[in-house]
């Protein structure tokens, strides 16, 4: 058993009959449609779905289509759609080759905004602490701090 064919363009719908001789009779349950031998062809589809059968003698093939059709759309071929992927893919490489080499010359140089402090072994010693009442709890001072408990829930 053969398969329906099942062409669109734009709005037009053109339908293929799987069965081969003279006479093929479709039914198309109230869609209007030009029937010319093997194909049925429903020009300004509006996209809702229709039950479909076309018949010779006591073969009969039915068809539910589903066909989501508009007006403006514009067809693509395969070649059309690989050259606007590939112009993608090659615009962006193009500007991560330029980013990558105007960042490349700016690695040694110093930040303009950034923090003027000496670091690493430059360093003696560590800034005085700012108030007392957050230095660090020495041995003596254990008293200072034993009713802060934790406390359980």
């Amino acid at each position: 058993q053969g398969e329906f064919l099942v062409e669109i363009s734009g709005t037009t719908v053109t339908i293929t009959c799987p069965l081969d001789g003279e006479g093929i009779q479709w039914d198309s349950s109230g869609r209007k449609g030009d029937a010319k031998g093997r194909k049925f062809i429903m020009k300004d589809h509006d996209s809702t779905p229709a039950n479909l059968s076309c018949s010779l003698g006591n073969k009969k093939h039915m068809l539910y289509l589903n066909a989501r059709v508009c007006a403006n759309c514009e067809e693509l071929d395969a070649l059309t759609v690989a050259g606007i992927i590939t112009a993608d893919l090659l615009i962006t490489l193009g500007v991560l080759i330029l980013v990558y080499y105007f960042s490349k010359g700016r690695k040694g140089q110093a930040r303009a905004g950034g923090d003027s402090r000496p670091r690493g072994p430059k360093m003696q010693r560590p800034p005085p602490v700012p108030n007392p009442d957050y230095e660090p709890i020495r041995k003596g001072q254990r008293e200072v701090y034993a009713g802060l408990e934790s406390r359980g829930f």
